[in-house]
C-alpha cells in the first residue's frame, strides 16, 4: 500500500502535489480516510455491510445483467450490446472505486484479485488511441442509437462517452492510490490523453452532457501533476452556455439548456438548475478548478448557487431534485411531497459538493448540510440489508397503487436497469472517514461526530485524536488527544451543529417552530470552558498534553421545523427533528396508515432508543388525533392515538405501507386528497 496522504485524490479531495505542479488548492485538506479508524456503533457496522454485501451484490449483478459482458464483447469487436443504456460501464467503474476504498482498510485477497481480472477485461476493450466505450467498440457500424455514428457527435445530448471517462478516472485514482498498481490508472491516463487531444481550444468543443469528467480529470491532474488534465477540466466548464437553437418554450429545459446547465455561462449561473445529479457533479468540478485555479468568478457563481439550492431547493431530509420529470430542481420553493423525486446519486453529489465548499470556506454551515443528507436523505438510499435500494426517495407515501419510473418509490428495489445509484452508495460508503477530519495549519477541525482513532499531523506535531460518542442518538461527545510529544499546541474545532444553535438550516428555507434555551457546553478536563465560535466552530486554542479530554454537551431536544411559507405543499404542517435526524411515521408502528395523524401544537413527544427495532434506532413517541371515517365512510372524528415516530432513513425496511415526513398540525391542514371521496367532502366543509 501506498502512502496515505494521497488516499485524499480518491475521495476528490485536495492533496499536496510538488510545488511546479499547482499554485493553488483548497485552504483546508481533509484528513485521509486511512487515518481514520472507526469504532462507531453507527456507521462502522454499515460500512462493513457495505464491504461484506453491497460491493459483492453489485459486482455479481453487473455480472448477471451483462454489464461484464460488453466489456468482454468490445475486447472480442464483435457481439450486441447487451444491456439498455451506453453508461451502464460506470457501473463496473464505480464498483472499482468502492472496492478500492473497502481493500484499503479491509485486504481481502480473493476481491483483489477479481478485482484485478475486471481490470484487465475493461483494458482488453480499450481501443488502441484510447478510446473505451462498449457501446460503440463491440460494433462501430451498428452503435447504441445514442452513441450517434461517430465519436462524440452526441456527447451533449445522449452519448455519456465523457461521462463513462470520468467514472473511470475516478475509480482509476481510489485503485491506484488504494493498491499502488497502475493498471486501471494507466487505462484512464490513455483515455484522458485522447480527450485532451480531442477537446480544447480550436479543437472539438462541447459541454459533456453528463457532468463528472471533469472532477476525473482535476483527479488526474492531482495524481499526475500533468497541467493538460487541469486545462481540460475548465474548457469544459467553459464550453457552457455556448449551445444555440434551444426552445425557450420548453417548460421542464429538456430543450431551453437548462436540464444540462448549459444555458448559460457556469459564470453567469445563480440557480441549481435541471438534473440535479449532473448539476452537482457541475458544482463540485467548479469548486475545485475554482480552488486549483483561483478563479474568483467560478468561486462567486458557485456559492451563489448554493444559497439558492439551500435557500430554495432543498428537502428537508437533505434531498435534492424535486422533480420526477427530467429528475431535476424544481423552480424556487416547489419541493412537492406527495410527487418527491430525491435521487439517491444526487444526495451523493451533494455529498461531494458540501465537502468541496467548506474547504473553500471553512464555514460549518457546509458541513450542516453535508451532515443533513448523510444521515437523512443519503443513508435512506440503501436498505439495513444492505442489498436494496431506492432511486428516489419518497416524502410521502399514501397508496400502494401503480408507481412509475418517475414517481415515489413505495418499496427498495435490488437493481434497476439503470442503476447507477446502488454502485454510487458502493463507492461512497467506505470513504466516509474522510469527512470526519479536516485542518489548516495549526487547525484541527472535527466536522462530524463519528467513534474511532484518528492517527494527525497539526503544526507539524504528531498527535492521536480519539473520539467517543454514541451519535446520534446522544448528543454527548468526548474527545482525548494524545501527542507524541508531552505536548502539542494547536487549536481544535470542534463543530457545533446549526441545529445545535437554533438553525434548522443555514437559510430561512425551514427553522425551528420555537428557539431553544439550551446551549452546547464544553469542558476540558472535566472543567467547563467559555469557548469563542468562530463560523460555527468552538476553538479550543491551547497547549496540549497526553490524556487531555474534551467533553461536548449538545442538547437533544425534540424539535418541531416548519418551511417557509412559499413552500406550498408544508403550509400548515410541521416535521420531527432530534438532533441531526429527520423522523417520519410509517404504517407499521401506527395501526396501517400515516395520513390521517395530526400533530398539534403543544404536542410532548418522548424519544426512547430501541435496540431491537431496526437495527437500533431512537423512537418517538405522543398521544395525537388520528383521523378516523364513521361506518358509512361520509364523515370524519378524531381520536386519540399513539404516534410512533422513526428516522426517516429506516423506512421501508418492514414491507410496503404509508409513510409521511410532514404532519398537519390542524384537521384542516390535512390532505385531504388521502381520504374516500366522501369522507373529503365532509372535512372540507
Amino acid at each position: 500500500m501506498r502512502s496515505p496522504k494521497p488516499f485524499l485524490l480518491a475521495l476528490g479531495l485536495a492533496v499536496v502535489l510538488p510545488a511546479a505542479a499547482q499554485k493553488s488548492d483548497y485552504p483546508i485538506q481533509a484528513v485521509p480516510f486511512t487515518r481514520v479508524k472507526l469504532t462507531d456503533s453507527f456507521w462502522l457496522p454499515r460500512l462493513k455491510t457495505n464491504t461484506d454485501v453491497t460491493i459483492p451484490a453489485s459486482f455479481a449483478r453487473c455480472e448477471s445483467t451483462n454489464r461484464v459482458k460488453n466489456f468482454e464483447m468490445a475486447a472480442a469487436r464483435q457481439g450486441k450490446f447487451a444491456t439498455t443504456f451506453p453508461f451502464d460501464d460506470t457501473d463496473i467503474y464505480k464498483t472499482i472505486e468502492g472496492a478500492s476504498y473497502s481493500l484499503s482498510v479491509y485486504p481481502d485477497a480473493k476481491l483483489d484479485a477479481y478485482v484485478d481480472e475486471l481490470i484487465k477485461k475493461v483494458g482488453a476493450a480499450q481501443e488502441p488511441d484510447g478510446y473505451l466505450y462498449t457501446a460503440r467498440t463491440i460494433d462501430p457500424a451498428h452503435p447504441h442509437s445514442w452513441a450517434g455514428k461517430e465519436r462524440w457527435e452526441k456527447e451533449r445530448e445522449l452519448s455519456h462517452e465523457l461521462y463513462n471517462a470520468g467514472h473511470l478516472y475516478e475509480a482509476a485514482v481510489a485503485h491506484y492510490e488504494a493498491t499502488g498498481k497502475k493498471t486501471l490508472l494507466n487505462i484512464a491516463l490513455k483515455n484522458a490523453d485522447l480527450v485532451c487531444a480531442v477537446f480544447g481550444p480550436g479543437k472539438r468543443s462541447v459541454a459533456p452532457g453528463h457532468e463528472i469528467v471533469e472532477m476525473g480529470l482535476v483527479k488526474l491532474y492531482r495524481v499526475t501533476g500533468q497541467p493538460k488534465y487541469l486545462t481540460t477540466a475548465k474548457f469544459f466548464l467553459d464550453a457552457r452556455g455556448q449551445y444555440k437553437g434551444y426552445d425557450p418554450k420548453s417548460p421542464d429545459g429538456w430543450k431551453n439548456g437548462q436540464y444540462w446547465q448549459d444555458d448559460k455561462p457556469v459564470v453567469a449561473q445563480t440557480e441549481a438548475e435541471g438534473h440535479a445529479v449532473r448539476a452537482e457533479y457541475l458544482y463540485s468540478a467548479m469548486a475545485d478548478v475554482a480552488a486549483l485555479t483561483g478563479d474568483k468568478q467560478l468561486l462567486a457563481a458557485v456559492d451563489t448557487i448554493w444559497n439558492n439550492m439551500v435557500a430554495k431547493k432543498m428537502y428537508v431530509t437533505g434531498g435534492t431534485g424535486a422533480v420526477g420529470s427530467g429528475e431535476r430542481f424544481g423552480a424556487n420553493y416547489e419541493l412537492p411531497n406527495a410527487t418527491a423525486y430525491n435521487e439517491t446519486c444526487a444526495s451523493v453529489a451533494d455529498v461531494f459538493w458540501n465537502e468541496r465548499m467548506f474547504q473553500l470556506h471553512g464555514d460549518s454551515k457546509y458541513v450542516d448540510v453535508l451532515e443533513k443528507v448523510l444521515y437523512n436523505g443519503l443513508i435512506s438510499g440503501v436498505g439495513l440489508d444492505g442489498k436494496s435500494f431506492f432511486y428516489s426517495n419518497a416524502m410521502q407515501i399514501k397508496s400502494l397503487d401503480s408507481y412509475s419510473y418517475h414517481d415515489t418509490e413505495p418499496a427498495r428495489a435490488g437493481w434497476f436497469e439503470c442503476s447507477c445509484c446502488p454502485t454510487n452508495l458502493a463507492r461512497l460508503m467506505p470513504a466516509l472517514p474522510g469527512y470526519v477530519y479536516a485542518q489548516k495549519g495549526r487547525s484541527l477541525y472535527a466536522n462530524l461526530f463519528v467513534s474511532g482513532k484518528a492517527s494527525l499531523t497539526v503544526n507539524k506535531q504528531q498527535v492521536q485524536l480519539t473520539q467517543a460518542n454514541n451519535y446520534p442518538w446522544d448528543g454527548g461527545l468526548k474527545f482525548t488527544v494524545d501527542p507524541s510529544a508531552s505536548a502539542a499546541d494547536f487549536d481544535l474545532l470542534v463543530r457545533i451543529p446549526g441545529w445545535a444553535r437554533n438553525e434548522a438550516m443555514p437559510s430561512g428555507l425551514y427553522t425551528f417552530e420555537q428557539p431553544s434555551a439550551q446551549r452546547a457546553s464544553i469542558k476540558v478536563n472535566g472543567k467547563i470552558v467559555d469557548y469563542q465560535l468562530k463560523n460555527g466552530y468552538a476553538v479550543l486554542s491551547r497547549k496540549w498534553h497526553r490524556h487531555d479530554v474534551v467533553e461536548v454537551s449538545l442538547p437533544m431536544e425534540v424539535r418541531r421545523v416548519h418551511a417557509n411559507p412559499l413552500v406550498k405543499d408544508d403550509l400548515g404542517k410541521v416535521a420531527l427533528q432530534r438532533g441531526p435526524v429527520m423522523y417520519c411515521a410509517e404504517w407499521q408502528d401506527n395501526n396501517g396508515k400515516a395520513s390521517n395523524i395530526i400533530v398539534p401544537a403543544g404536542t410532548a413527544f418522548t424519544a426512547s432508543y430501541q435496540p431491537g427495532l431496526l437495527n437500533g434506532i431512537e423512537t418517538l413517541t405522543a398521544t395525537v388525533p388520528v383521523v378516523q371515517l364513521d361506518a358509512s365512510g361520509t364523515s370524519v372524528s378524531t381520536a386519540p392515538r399513539t404516534l410512533t415516530a422513526i428516522p426517516y432513513y429506516a423506512w421501508a425496511n418492514r414491507g410496503k405501507g404509508e409513510m409521511t415526513v410532514w404532519f398537519p398540525e390542524k384537521l384542516t391542514n390535512l390532505d385531504l386528497l388521502s381520504q374516500p371521496p366522501a369522507a373529503a367532502a365532509t372535512a372540507a366543509k
